[in-house]
């Protein structure tokens, strides 16, 4: 028995999930076979083929379980197969797949709404992903520097070193990460790379020419590394100071994962731009830049434009999510389970000499270790042990899991993570 789930094997079907596959047109190895021929060779998924989810955990194709403490990547902050948000998709696919932006819908108006008077923002640019939500968000500041404080020579923009903000070419030049950049130059002009949580790094950075400061409050893929108390109220004073605008990534921090809705409202530091995804759909692909009624003065009809944002299905998902997170109180729950999960990982720090720091607000939490073969070696013992964690900036494991977590869950979960680190040292 591997972390309380069945060895994989052709004849063991103990413990196994009702709902798992029984279409025997493809076996599991004919799958895996197609799908390293056919896929992007950019990834390197694991040799399993992921069939379904129920609250914190996800099933294979042959029904083996796993703890999720993942989320998809900060994705499933409802964990999978939450009731309300099935059941409003399901209520939605008899009506609407899809409206042009010719025209409003119903639910779009409502997640505008629903979005907007939760946060500091007056309007909102809704789109598919977060490298969408940042674009929009780097074309809206340069164009308000432009048509609103006309001054057209402010045009860079100031990211940090270790950020991380998409994969299109704007985004991926604003991520402060040269590993990033490999192959990709020349990377646009008009960047620039600060320090995090260095303000007097910063300060040399930002001139005439800043249209904007763009920043992660707790860095994601940089290694899970929150901003220092004061630092982004001395960012905040600084922009005011030289005329820049503060635009704030909280695509994987927000939406409840550091135990407020937004994570600016932890540190209690309003932006002037703000970029979201991930949680916000529940894993329904969605992205939205929000920003001040005076920040969109900006933009003009057609300034900018995205054919699927904003469309029924996923503006029912991000609203019913925003909703769930009120109605459960998922934000407190992030700040119990995370005090909670994070005495467990300090706990296993203390345990194994590989674990060097553990780091994080709410439910985003890492734990660097002592360099990154031994990480990425850890995440996959982990995974034989049945909980899913991954590396981010290398020599860090993630941990940032559904919303939902329970006591019960983070308990389990720190049981698979100590006997994941014990099969590592016993492999080492």
């Amino acid at each position: 028995m591997l972390g309380g789930r069945p060895a994989r094997s052709n004849d063991d079907t103990s413990n196994l999930s009702p709902l798992a596959m029984t279409d025997e047109s493809h076996s599991t190895s004919d799958l895996l076979e197609i799908g390293r021929a056919h896929n992007s060779p950019t990834y390197a998924p694991a040799d399993l083929v992921m069939d379904h989810g129920e609250g914190v955990y996800m099933y294979d194709r042959e029904g083996h379980s796993y703890l999720d403490l993942l989320a998809g990547i900060a994705v499933n902050c409802l964990g999978y197969n939450h009731p309300r948000l099935t059941e409003a998709l399901r209520e939605q696919t008899q009506r609407c797949l899809h409206v042009s932006n010719l025209f409003f819908s119903g639910e779009q108006i409502e997640l505008l709404e629903a979005l907007t008077e939760r946060c500091f923002g007056d309007r909102a640019f809704l789109c598919n992903a977060g490298t969408e939500a940042v674009e929009a968000g780097l074309k809206l500041a340069r164009r308000y520097q432009k048509v609103v404080a006309e001054e057209p020579e402010r045009v860079e923009i100031v990211s940090m070193k270790k950020s991380f903000h998409g994969r299109t070419m704007g985004a991926i030049t604003a991520t402060g990460q040269p590993k990033y950049h490999e192959g990709f130059a020349p990377m646009l002009p008009g960047f620039k790379y600060a320090d995090f949580n260095d303000i007097d790094d910063l300060e040399r950075h930002v001139d005439e020419q800043t249209a904007a400061v763009l920043l992660e409050p707790v860095q994601g893929e940089g290694g899970i590394r929150p901003a220092d108390e004061g630092f982004l109220e001395d960012v905040r004073d600084l922009c005011d100071e030289r005329g820049a605008l503060l635009m704030f990534d909280e695509v994987q921090a927000g939406i409840g994962r550091t135990g407020s809705l937004f994570a600016y409202q932890r540190y209690g530091v309003t932006p002037d731009i703000m970029s979201l995804a991930k949680g916000l759909g529940g894993g329904f692909p969605i992205g939205a830049m929000t920003a001040t009624a005076e920040t969109f003065e900006g933009w003009t009809t057609g300034s900018h434009a995205s054919t699927f944002g904003g469309n029924p299905m996923a503006s029912v998902a991000a609203r019913t999510v925003l909703e769930v997170i009120d109605e459960e109180n998922l934000t407190q729950n992030a700040l119990e389970r995370g005090q909670q999960l994070r005495s467990e990982l300090e706990s296993i720090a203390e345990s194994y000499d590989v674990i060097e720091e553990v780091r994080g607000r709410g439910l985003m939490l890492g734990m660097q270790c002592t360099d990154k073969s031994s990480a990425s070696a850890i995440v996959d013992a982990c995974l034989e042990e049945g909980v899913i964690v991954n590396t981010a900036g290398g020599d860090t494991i993630r941990l940032v899991p559904p919303l939902i977590l329970s006591a019960e869950d983070v308990e389990e979960g720190a049981r698979r993570l100590h006997r994941g680190l014990e099969r590592w040292q016993d492999a080492h």
